[in-house]
């Protein structure tokens, strides 16, 4: 059962597959419900930091190389930009209700990673941006939990 568990745990630090993968997993493998759910969880919250840190320095380190250099490039100005424009029509609060927001909902190109990549373009802070990026990931594992167990389906949605 911890290998189980184990798989989950690592599942949910992946970029895209992230909570949308690892809840349904743990559901699928029969795991308990409240533990999986913690586990995926966590795993998905432990990355946040280190996105946070790194992707950033990762890009600007890249955009000097050849080959990477257009894409980093792009990547930076691209975030820059909409970083700019999300925190001039939401504010300082705003932008941190709707990071939450952003990760919370389980869709395809937002979670835990894209949206510590969008905290780190817009300097919201690490501590700051764990907590939103944290209950964000929260909201996620209950909706994909839910979704999961199938009561979205029994009450018609």
């Amino acid at each position: 059962m911890l290998g189980k568990y184990v798989l989950v745990f690592l599942v949910s630090m992946l970029p895209v597959a992230e909570l949308r993968l690892s809840v349904p997993m743990a559901v699928q493998m029969g795991l308990p419900y409240v533990p999986a759910l913690v586990v995926c969880v966590i795993g998905n919250i432990v990355p946040v930091p280190f996105i946070y840190y790194f992707a950033r320095r990762f890009l600007t380190w890249g955009s000097e190389k050849k080959y990477l250099g257009p894409v980093c490039r792009f990547c930076l100005t691209r975030g820059h930009r909409a970083g700019e424009k999300v925190a001039q029509k939401t504010g300082r609060y705003g932008l941190l209700i709707g990071l939450m927001l952003f990760v919370g909902i389980p869709l395809p190109g937002t979670g835990a990673w894209t949206g510590a990549m969008a905290a780190s373009f817009l300097d919201i802070g690490v501590k700051t941006t764990f907590a939103a990026v944290s209950l964000g990931v929260i909201i996620a594992g209950i909706i994909m939990y839910l979704a999961s167990i199938g009561v979205f389906y029994v009450i018609g949605l």
